[in-house]
């Protein structure tokens, strides 16, 4: 399985030399980097999941020795290597750029958010493709566009002042229940991406 891992971030080097490039950018126009690392680290990991998604592609992992619950646990694994690294580039680079350390709390609410859609999005990936999650994450930012435009205008400011709310909380009780939960909805979801590619056909 550590080949598997190793394939995917090799054919990534690319990718993630630009990304770098391109979240230094975003970082020294002082945007918030817990939604850029919360979107960088989503496009890159479903990047790395389109690389396979051709069906001659499954054929051939298929052909290769290892089972099909080492090939979905691999992408799983690579989605936590690339969410970390992208964590500890926006330490290093915001250290560097603003000669400050990101508060710990911004990482691992960046690290929860991506958990918790990597999540959903997965199984929903191997059950039909990614493309399929583009539509539907078009029409979810088009249907998010209307509601700030014409249901709740200030949703922007109500989402920013509860984000702000739990960086504020010092209760290490309630971080261990939310820290469980993820890793539990991030094991569910593994499961049930192993059932699910157990189940397709090629």
């Amino acid at each position: 399985m550590f080949n598997l891992i190793r394939k995917d971030i090799v054919l990534q080097k690319k990718t993630l030399a630009a990304s770098f490039l391109v979240l230094c950018v975003y970082l020294m126009l002082d945007i918030s980097p817990i939604w850029v690392g919360v979107v960088f680290s989503i496009v890159i990991s479903m990047y790395a999941f389109s690389i396979d998604e051709k069906s001659s592609i499954h054929i051939l992992l298929n052909s290769l020795p290892y089972t099909r619950k080492e090939i979905v646990s691999s992408k799983y694994i690579v989605v936590v290597l690339l969410t970390s690294m992208v964590a500890a580039a926006i330490l290093i680079v915001h250290f560097i750029i603003h000669r400050k350390f990101t508060i710990w709390k911004d990482i691992l609410l960046m690290v929860a958010i991506v958990m918790t859609a990597a999540s959903f999005m997965l199984p929903f990936c191997y059950k039909f493709k990614s493309n399929y999650l583009l539509i539907a994450s078009i029409v979810a930012f088009g249907l998010y566009m209307l509601t700030v435009n014409f249901v709740v205008q200030n949703l922007n400011d109500q989402i920013r002042e509860f984000v702000d709310m739990l960086l504020a909380l010092h209760n290490t009780s309630l971080y261990l229940i939310v820290a469980i939960s993820i890793i539990t909805l991030y094991g569910c979801s593994w499961l049930l991406s192993i059932r699910i590619y157990r189940n397709k056909v090629f």
